[in-house]
């Protein structure tokens, strides 16, 4: 103990000694003691605890009243008043508003459930809100702390909820109208005399949102999530999707949409004009696990808009391209499709395909193996081009076998022998690759396609609960660096049956040396890529190789490889004294030209 502190206890004591000296309360009457002291049992078992909570004097209405009026000057009237909600819904979903700032507060999708099958909530009020913010007398006034009346009219099917603010001299409306069906919400604001009360500064629209959890797998949900928007010169954009860091943008023409998207649903705001400008954000919090993604907009409505007549939509559903194209310009870019030429395909070929399927079948599995056998029927030429050259060359296995043993170990002539045998019979060596190759565009549309694809959402098949995400028949006690802590069947099936595929084909092809064996690497390879990506697309994946098999036996029984060498022999004799094809004159120069580089590497060596 320190000197101060020996000096304040001693006077501490020297205080108490002077109050029960000069101020102690006269001790109570006998009488007065043996009452008290009789009923202490009694009082001990059935008395109350004391409440030894503070009581703050309570400040009186007239400086309460003060003090709302110097914060919201004109608009105290509406100030301090009870919160109040009132919901109307349509077919596709329910919205809840509340009077504190006539907002909206929830909305709920009817048709759809999150993954422990409780209704989806894709706006909460209790992690979302939207304000408006306006500049009265160089005050920033929130409207979502003034309280504003509402009335509900029905046109028809349609139904209108209208918030009023007004103290008589000058009035403020905010309508809500939604339609009998669909996920859009009309809105507008209409006023009367707000140059009276406002500055004409532009008008600031506030909306933080906080994703619910739908989905079981959080990171992948937090991957699939971010923020998008359209400007009105045509220039769309979004922060960054799969990043988990803090990400902002300050978007400074002006904008037609924002839109906050997670990977199966969106909520967006589309301004029939355009705002001004603003600035988004996102970022991860990671300690909260009921949540995917922060996502917030600040954007400016110019206040002649505000003051006159400002209009706009709320979209709240499902990443469904048929919904989503329907909503505003490229709107539909909330659903991934892909990069480059792979939206194309998916829109005019993949979708479409689906969305017909989808017409006749309920059952979302029958409907992805009908793809996969029109998706072939559709690649049938180009498969058979592709067989009608392996044949071709398997034909003339012996004659290049026999060119190979002739120039053992001299590999440039032996391959410009081989070429002047290709351009004799009428081969061309890449013929067989280019079918292949026009079919990738579909085969990586579909990487895409099947793992946002809101319709598989939920929907089981086999043994499969849910054909949006991995088919785990197996989990395993410990995470496999690159291959997860589980085992999907889909995806081990599509391996298994890649490798086999791999090796029939080897056995009839003239690929020798390490390139017999690195073409099992990619089966390998995708087993671990694709492990945790949708069972819709390792189904799909799955099948397609069994169909592939199925075509490669029929077109082998087909072909007649007899046939094909007799006319190939027949070509030789032919083009016998043949000048060579400009193809093949530049094969031959290029060849020429990597066996000189690499002569002049090994001389410097």
């Amino acid at each position: 103990m320190d000197r101060n502190q020996f000096t304040g206890l001693i006077l501490m004591f020297a205080l108490l000694a002077v109050y029960f000296t000069w101020f102690a309360p006269d001790p109570a009457p006998a009488e007065e003691l043996t009452t008290q002291e009789e009923p202490v049992e009694e009082t001990m078992t059935e008395a109350a605890p004391t409440d030894t909570t503070t009581v703050l004097p309570s400040v009186p209405d007239s400086v309460q009243a003060s003090l709302i009026n110097q914060q919201y000057g004109a608009f105290a009237f509406a100030a301090g008043q009870e919160e109040a909600t009132k919901t109307i819904e349509n077919d596709e979903i329910i919205v809840t508003f509340t009077s504190s700032g006539g907002r909206i507060k929830e909305v709920v999708l009817k048709n759809h459930k999150d993954y422990m099958g409780n209704p989806l909530v894709l706006m909460d009020g209790s992690k979302s809100k939207a304000d408006m913010i306006v500049d009265h007398n160089g005050k920033t006034i929130n409207l979502s702390e003034l309280t504003f009346v509402p009335t509900i009219k029905n046109f028809g099917d349609t139904t209108q909820i209208s918030y009023v603010l007004t103290n008589g001299s000058f009035s403020l409306i905010q309508k809500y109208l939604l339609p009998p069906t669909g996920f859009q919400l009309a809105y507008s604001i209409e006023s009367k005399n707000l140059n009276t009360v406002l500055n004409a500064s532009d008008v600031k629209y506030n909306w933080n949102h906080a994703i619910n959890r739908a989905e079981e797998n959080l990171e992948d949900g937090r991957y699939n999530s971010n923020i998008r928007y359209l400007l009105a010169d045509g220039d769309y954009d979004e922060l960054a999707e799969r990043s988990s860091e803090f990400e902002d943008e300050t978007l400074g023409s002006q904008v037609k949409w924002v839109s906050f998207k997670q990977k199966f649903f969106t909520a967006a705001i589309i301004a029939n004009s355009a705002f001004k400008s603003g600035y988004v954000s996102q970022t991860v919090d990671f300690g909260d696990t009921t949540s995917v993604k922060n996502l917030s907009m600040q954007m400016l409505i110019p206040y002649s808009d505000f003051a006159n007549n400002f209009k706009a939509r709320y979209f709240f559903g499902p990443n469904n391209y048929r919904v989503l194209k329907k909503v505003a310009p490229d709107f539909e870019e909330n659903l991934d499709m892909g990069w480059g030429p792979l939206p194309l395909v998916n829109k005019y070929l993949i979708i479409p395909i689906f969305h017909f399927l989808e017409r006749f079948f309920s059952n979302y599995g029958i409907i992805i193996l009908l793809v996969v056998i029109v998706i072939r029927i559709i690649l049938a030429p180009l498969t058979w081009k592709s067989h009608m050259s392996m044949a071709k060359m398997r034909a003339m296995k012996p004659e290049l076998d026999e060119i190979k043993a002739k120039h053992d170990g001299d590999m440039q002539k032996a391959q410009q022998e081989q070429m002047k045998l290709y351009q004799q019979v009428g081969i061309n060596p890449v013929s067989g690759c280019i079918p292949m190759l026009l079919q990738m565009p579909i085969l990586f549309s579909l990487f895409f396609f099947f793992p946002n694809a809101v319709e598989l959402r939920q929907q089981a098949f086999l043994w499969a609960h849910d054909l949006s995400t991995y088919d785990s028949v197996l989990n395993l006690p410990f995470e496999i660096p690159f291959y997860g802590d589980h085992v999907s069947l889909f995806t081990l099936l599509m391996t298994l049956s890649t490798i086999l595929y791999t090796w029939s084909n080897s056995q009839i092809t003239t690929v020798q040396g390490p390139m017999k064996t690195l073409q099992y690497m990619m089966p390998i390879m995708f087993l671990f890529v694709l492990n945790s990506y949708a069972s819709g697309l390792t189904f799909y994946y799955f099948v397609s190789n069994m169909v592939t098999f199925g075509q490669t036996v029929l077109f082998r029984k087909i072909i007649d490889e007899d046939k094909i060498h007799r006319l190939l022999q027949e070509n030789k004799k032919k083009n016998a004294n043949k000048k060579k094809s400009k193809f093949a004159t530049r094969l031959e120069e290029a060849m020429k030209a990597s066996q000189e580089a690499q002569k002049n590497k090994k001389k410097k060596k």
